[in-house]
């Protein structure tokens, strides 16, 4: 039997038993879409959390902080000797300082990070509302908390406003006692951007516009590999100065780990949706052999061979298999994007922020409708091999 006539005899379903077979289909599709809309929020929720928190010079970036020996400082010769290493492209540093914050008449406490540019694109630092910093110029980015403390709820209210920064610095007199000292800085500065934290109230403030006070010493430091590669290289160096060394890239392995097993688990609440389905799909294809017993006997007499009536009930049902996939990945794709827009529509309504919390990768798209294909075929296995078993004789008297 030729291949074209064991299509034809396979996809006769489609005009003789219209409603079972668009019924089967629309069944294995649930249990398809079920699959993807579950799995495709594992895959949005993953995505839109790492987005978030990445980019690919935060990837690249380890933080070096003040170890367990108090004794080691970072000042600039550990700056020095750790911008030597041939893997380090760049080293960024920051120091942290308590201080006070004047905004039209109100002065708010608040810590001051002074740092660079460079510092904030290795940290992968984004800003709600304006634009980033430039550190060559009065510019500052503040935090979301200190708006609020200066009662502007709207973050877009404060941008382009004015602010004086004091700092409050250790400041060692001549019989070596130590007091705290307010660096006032006599120019004004520009807010030019908020981040996004409501908890904690903090400045970003350019290092190269600091007057009146001398840094020897920093909070932490950036540091920039050529590659991933170099990143545990750099890191071993790193703890054998002494120092504590962490990177955002073991966070993001271990949370890539977490919303695996969360898309495994997700993805078996679907398989169960996907067995129902089959089981339907069998007994659709079981059926179909009774009502064909002597269809088959009439063919297997005409010279029909074992392999061609097989071949027409797997294909019939991997057609359906396949079709069930496709319509299932609609529906997934559908359900999640109209979740996803009702979701965002009452975020927006209560201030929030929209985000994609679906996302279907292609390789996973097609990697379901072969799935949903191959669970055809294992369904009409059974089928098929018994109507290609079928005494002839015994299949033509069957009523």
């Amino acid at each position: 039997m030729r291949v074209s006539d064991i299509i034809q005899l396979s996809t006769r379903m489609f005009k003789t038993r219209k409603m079972r077979t668009g019924l089967t289909i629309i069944g294995i599709g649930i249990g398809i879409g079920a699959i993807v809309f579950l799995v495709s929020l594992g895959y949005g929720l993953q995505k839109a959390l790492i987005d978030q928190i990445t980019s690919s010079d935060a990837l690249l970036s380890l933080d070096v902080v003040q170890g367990e020996k108090t004794v080691l400082v970072l000042n600039s010769d550990v700056l020095s000797k750790i911008k030597e290493f041939s893997e380090v492209r760049e080293v960024a540093p920051m120091v942290s300082l308590r201080g006070q914050i004047l905004f039209e008449g109100t002065t708010a406490d608040s810590i001051v990070n002074i740092t660079s540019n460079t510092f904030l694109q290795f940290s992968g630092l984004k800003v709600e509302a304006g634009t980033m910093m430039n550190d060559q110029v009065n510019e500052v980015l503040i935090s979301k908390a200190v708006a609020r403390v200066f009662n502007i709820e709207n973050a877009k209210d404060i941008i382009g406003k004015e602010v004086s920064v004091s700092f409050l610095a250790i400041k060692t007199s001549e019989s070596g006692q130590e007091d705290l000292d307010l660096i006032e800085q006599p120019s004004a500065f520009k807010i030019v951007g908020v981040v996004d934290d409501e908890s904690s109230s903090f400045i970003f403030f350019p290092i190269s516009k600091v007057e009146g006070l001398t840094i020897d010493s920093y909070s932490q430091m950036k540091v920039r590999v050529n590659s991933t590669d170099d990143l545990d290289i750099v890191r071993n160096k790193i703890l054998d100065m002494g120092f504590a060394v962490a990177a955002l890239s073991d966070v993001v392995d271990q949370a890539n780990k977490i919303f695996g097993i969360l898309q495994i688990i997700l993805a078996v609440f679907g398989v169960v949706a996907l067995v129902v389905s089959a089981i339907g799909m069998f007994n659709t294809m079981t059926i179909a052999l009774m009502e064909r017993t002597q269809e088959v006997g009439i063919m297997k007499s005409l010279g029909a061979a074992r392999w061609d009536i097989m071949y027409m009930f797997v294909t019939e049902a991997m057609v359906m298999g396949f079709l069930g996939g496709v319509v299932g990945l609609l529906i997934g794709i559908l359900g999640g994007e109209t979740f996803n827009l009702l979701l965002n529509l009452l975020a927006s309504r209560f201030g929030g922020k929209t985000v994609d919390i679906f996302y279907t990768p292609l390789w996973f798209s097609t990697t379901i409708v072969v799935f949903s294909t191959v669970v055809g075929f294992i369904t009409g296995l059974w089928p098929a091999r018994r109507a290609a078993r079928l005494n002839p004789l015994e299949a033509v008297r069957y009523k």
